[in-house]
């Protein structure tokens, strides 16, 4: 963060892969380990994760020093969350549940400075411009926001065109579970019927020249939707991988039928 180049987004532009980690833990140890692993990108979860805006600059704190850059999922598209976010040093942001372009131009503005938007004007008080201390901040910040919207409904894959087309939108990220259940799939994102639909709202937001993301949760579905020309991809999260390997871990050796569940929350 000590300038404001945002590779993530150039080479976003530049359509050249890359291999995220979804960070669902909330936790600064934890993301600081997955950024050691050398992905490209961390997604930090404010909108399924148990985080907060201090919890989150305090994982942005944890990958200084790595390669890895941070991409924030807000709770809701809110241009308060979205001023909060940038504020924080946050520069890569992914808004849920976007369903039309009008929603689309709301989250360009509300991440961008006057005149081309409606973001609060701190800069000397914000972590993002140093408190102060990065050259001509205002006037340079605009331009590498990078901001990615997530379609994962059925009225979002009806307005997708109008959505990708939308100046100022850099990516589009396609929500396979919630896709699923829009679409009365509920806990099937791998039904033929829904791959159909995200196969074909990725070819079209490539078709309007805009980058396409996905979160997949096997190797095979991560180099299919690669293949397919999604440039952003999710290959995994913190919480499965742990889990994945305690359940391995365990079931090595305790016996089976010990009960794992119960007690109160």
């Amino acid at each position: 963060m000590s300038d404001l180049h945002n590779g993530f987004r150039a080479r976003l532009k530049s359509g050249a892969p890359q291999i995220g980690l979804w960070q669902a833990l909330a936790n600064p140890y934890t993301v600081e380990l997955c950024a050691a692993a050398g992905f490209d990108w961390l997604l930090l979860d404010g909108e399924h994760g148990p985080n907060s805006i201090p919890l989150l600059t305090a994982q942005l704190q944890a990958m200084n020093g790595y390669a890895s850059q941070a991409v924030a999922r807000l709770p809701v598209g809110d241009a308060t969350l979205v001023k909060q976010y940038l504020d924080i040093g946050v520069t890569n942001l992914l808004i849920p549940f976007v369903e039309t372009a009008e929603q689309a131009a709301a989250l360009v503005r509300a991440s961008r400075y006057p005149p081309d938007g409606i973001r609060g004007v701190a800069s000397g008080l914000v972590r993002a411009s140093r408190w102060g201390r990065i050259d001509r901040y205002l006037h340079r910040a605009n331009d590498e926001v990078c901001l990615m919207v997530q379609i994962e409904s059925r009225a979002g894959v009806e307005n997708l065109a109008a959505i990708a087309a939308t100046p100022g939108v850099d990516g589009v990220f396609i929500g396979p579970s919630d896709l699923a259940a829009s679409l009365g799939r509920l806990g099937e994102p791998d039904h033929p019927e829904v791959v159909a639909v995200i196969e074909q709202a990725i070819r079209l937001v490539l078709a309007h020249g805009k980058a396409a993301g996905i979160l997949a949760l096997t190797e095979a579905q991560a180099r299919h939707y690669l293949d397919l020309g999604c440039s952003f991809v999710a290959v995994g999260t913190d919480a499965g991988l742990l889990s994945r390997a305690v359940d391995n871990l365990a079931d090595a050796f305790l016996p089976r039928e010990r009960p794992r569940t119960g007690g109160a929350y």
